[in-house]
């Protein structure tokens, strides 16, 4: 989550997230969610919320519901490298990866795979749509899912359906920013985006529960 990858005020999340600002685009947006969906660190929080912001000013070039779609679009392509990534590797090959120095430079090691697996054994296909959902298991879940060789369509489906429940989460801060007086440079609205993330892990984990609880439902119901 971006509480936990922001710098200082001159640290890179900054400088990226002014960048962004200045230069965002449909392009960048489905860019920076691919690489984010993929095995590579990188805050969706830096990336959706101010581009929504952006489409929702006076004369933006950009639409808020592009930026959702694009920003969906890209996240399904990120989850395909993470998950073509895993068939062609195979397991042994996956946490050797984990636990090499290049893995550990992107933040991976054996236990978060091992946690991602254990998730979408426990909770089987329906785990790449909550999965999109819960932090520390949204960008992993695409490798379990290709080692257990999961229908391509089945994946895609249920991953699309996640990153866009996600997105649209993340475009309603940019929404509610809008509303917010005193937005006067790009600092200040990144310290907005930081303050109104954490609701987001909350949302996520509601979610991700209801989701859970409605799967159970239909499970165990009484047949008529």
């Amino acid at each position: 989550m971006i509480n936990m990858i922001l710098l200082d005020a001159g640290g890179w999340a900054t400088d990226f997230f002014t960048w962004f600002c200045e230069n965002a685009n449909y392009l960048f947006v489905f860019i920076f969610m691919a690489i984010e969906s993929s095995f590579i660190p990188f805050p969706s929080e830096l990336v959706v919320p101010p581009a929504a912001y952006l489409a929702l000013q006076d004369g933006a070039s950009m639409n808020i519901y592009l930026v959702i779609l694009f920003a969906t679009f890209g996240a399904l392509i990120g989850a395909f490298i993470n998950y073509y990534l895993a068939i062609w590797l195979g397991r042994p090959l996956v946490y050797k990866f984990a636990n090499s120095r290049f893995g550990n430079i992107c933040l991976l090691d054996q236990s978060k795979v091992e946690k991602a697996e254990a998730y979408f054994d426990k909770h089987g296909v329906i785990s790449t749509f909550i999965g999109r959902l819960i932090p520390g298991i949204r960008q992993l879940i695409s490798i379990p899912a290709g080692l257990a060789r999961m229908s391509i369509i089945k994946f895609s489906i249920f991953t699309t359906l996640g990153a866009l429940v996600w997105n649209i989460a993340l475009a309603a801060i940019g929404y509610i920013l809008t509303t917010i007086p005193g937005i006067e440079t790009t600092k200040d609205l990144l310290l907005k985006v930081e303050e109104y993330n954490h609701y987001l892990t909350y949302a996520g984990f509601a979610i991700g529960g209801i989701c859970v609880v409605f799967i159970l439902w239909n499970i165990f119901k009484p047949k008529k």
